[in-house]
């Protein structure tokens, strides 16, 4: 190799090294050492705690594909911590207001549309299986074990008395009153329209399992914190164990005299 040759090729290399250097080096290196004295912890503390935090929601919304550059939020930080915040108060809690309702509807969107894809799917298939039948509405049901004949049939404004368990279709359990030991009681017309319609085809006694499209049970809206996510197809198993007497409408205090009757 020539000496020309030889010189230009060291010189690519230590670009290539100098460019790499660059490009590792961090706006906001991670600290070097711990800190040691307890005031100094506890601040290291609540920063951490801070970002940690916002590290999390920032994972979140990158499985959302709403990526925001990690050194600015942390540019924002320091700039509000030294009181030197680029933005107002009132351009921040737009700003915030707009990026939670992004993400919330591209959340909902996303997760949506699985749990509709896998709710639809598992719905066609389970309604191939034998002695599962179809109401008008889509509900499915299928029953597991009949009580005595004659056992009372709700009607949609009665309190009833069941033990239940509620699933996704991967089998997730997501509410349980046999894992709680102790049965629950509701007014029947205070539930979603999957149950209301569903136990209504009960007698006490009787055991089915229903399988509830989105529309019979939550709809659009993620419910627990995420554990039931939009659009989600619900399998319940439910026992209805009795159905309960009404109460009787309280009496008047004060009983009002027929017309003509009494008087001075």
């Amino acid at each position: 190799m020539s000496y020309l040759k030889k010189t230009f090729a060291v010189s690519l290399v230590a670009l290539a090294i100098t460019g790499c250097t660059q490009e590792k080096q961090e706006a906001y290196p991670v600290s070097e050492q711990a800190p040691t004295e307890e005031q100094a912890k506890m601040a290291y503390a609540l920063g951490a705690s801070v970002g940690t935090f916002v590290g999390n929601n920032l994972d979140e919304q990158d499985k959302m594909e709403m990526v925001l550059d990690r050194n600015l939020v942390i540019a924002g930080f320091v700039d509000s911590l030294k009181d030197k915040s680029k933005l107002t108060e009132e351009e921040t809690e737009q700003l915030l207001t707009a990026m939670q309702q992004q993400y919330t509807e591209t959340k909902t969107a996303t997760l949506g549309a699985e749990s509709q894809a896998e709710g639809d799917a598992y719905r066609a298939e389970n309604e191939k299986k034998e002695g599962v039948m179809v109401t008008e509405s889509g509900l499915q049901y299928e029953i597991l074990t009949e009580g005595e004949e004659g056992g009372k049939q709700p009607a949609a404004d009665d309190i009833v008395e069941v033990h239940y368990e509620g699933t996704l279709v991967d089998g997730t359990v997501f509410d349980s009153s046999i894992e709680r030991g102790e049965p629950a009681v509701f007014p029947l017309n205070r539930v979603i329209p999957g149950w209301t319609e569903g136990v209504q085809l009960m007698s006490v006694g009787d055991k089915y399992r229903f399988v509830i499209p989105p529309e019979l049970a939550y709809g659009d809206r993620e419910v627990g914190g995420g554990t039931i996510p939009p659009k989600s197809t619900l399998i319940f198993e439910v026992e209805l164990i009795d159905v309960k007497d009404k109460p009787e409408a309280p009496k008047a205090d004060v009983e009002v005299e027929a017309e003509g009757e009494g008087g001075a």
